[in-house]
């Protein structure tokens, strides 16, 4: 299964038979999104940032909210969490998703504004794939960031909604992160290639993706 990032919170998750895009964006942030086909599209909340369907061809399963899915053979569970960490009063609802395509397990975290609680991180602990936001500003920090990773403990992390060259939206970079969790080499990669494992035993590994966007 691969994992490519499209830009700021908009991934896509291509498996043998299905593929899925996340958080789709508009022009108007400043970045260039290729028009995407997927068989899935996840929307972690309601804001244009992140919810701009028309960037994804007509036909895809549009999911926008908490709920157990099954499509083309893709598992997906959303499970409500808050934009801030005011329990909503700012800035509203995020849903989280753990997405499950070829047997590997991916958790996209939209604009995740505070620390997951138990019931919550116990759901999503584990996973092969962890999509986590780290800019700050409309989301968790990078320190938020690299808390949230050490209680899922996932096999692979992708940073993502950072700042980047002609992205509108005032995010802080990628570095901070990177030094919370001691990442001393972060060459970009064009994407992440994952098979399925039997292993619950291993060593959490980042993976910082070129965004696979343009400046407009």
């Amino acid at each position: 299964m691969d994992v490519t990032w499209l830009g700021h919170g908009c991934f896509r998750l291509r498996g043998k038979s299905a593929a899925v895009i996340t958080d789709p964006y508009p022009p108007a942030i400043g970045l260039r999104l290729p028009r995407q086909e997927a068989d899935l599209l996840t929307i972690s909340h309601d804001h244009d940032n992140h919810a701009y369907a028309q960037a994804v061809r007509e036909g895809a399963y549009e999911i926008k909210g908490p709920g157990e899915y099954e499509v083309a053979g893709v598992s997906v569970i959303g499970f409500p969490t808050y934009h801030d960490s005011e329990k909503g009063a700012k800035r509203g609802r995020n849903t989280v998703y753990l997405i499950e395509i070829d047997d590997v397990s991916v958790c996209h975290l939209g604009d995740l504004g505070h620390p997951l609680d138990d019931t919550d991180a116990e759901i999503v602990s584990s996973v092969d794939v962890l999509l986590v936001p780290v800019g700050g500003r409309t989301a968790i920090n990078a320190v938020e960031a690299a808390e949230v990773v050490r209680q899922l403990e996932p096999r692979f992390v992708v940073p993502m909604h950072y700042a980047l060259p002609g992205l509108k939206v005032q995010l802080d970079g990628v570095e901070r992160f990177l030094k919370e969790m001691a990442v001393t080499s972060s060459e970009p990669q064009p994407k992440l290639s994952v098979q399925a494992t039997s292993s619950s035993e291993w060593e959490t590994k980042v993976v910082v993706l070129e965004p696979k966007a343009e400046p407009r």
